[in-house]
């Protein structure tokens, strides 16, 4: 499993990509597990008192896990799992690419 991430959590993470252990059964949250542990630096910027930082978007298949099963969102074959941070403000033009 590859988990995508995005903004500053690339940064931290020291890449776009990481790809984890988890796989088919195993749980959204297990990724989270493998993630972290391959990425400690991103333990303080994703996690809040052990969970899920409310700030963090946290995507399967460009769903929201919220929106899911939360952590214990079952993975599947084919998952796509990406992190966002929060999307700051600025002006129009300063958005586009």
């Amino acid at each position: 499993m590859e988990w995508k991430l995005f903004a500053d959590l690339a940064e931290v993470a020291g890449g776009r990509t990481v790809r984890v252990s988890a796989g088919p059964g195993d749980t959204v949250g297990d990724a989270l597990d493998d993630l972290l542990e391959a990425r400690p630096a991103l333990r303080d910027r994703v996690l809040e008192d052990g969970e899920l930082a409310d700030h963090i978007n946290l995507l399967r298949n460009g769903t929201n896990v919220l929106h899911q099963d939360g952590l214990e969102t079952e993975l599947e074959s084919g998952d796509e799992l990406a992190l966002f941070p929060p999307v700051s403000g600025g002006s129009e033009g300063s958005r586009r690419s």
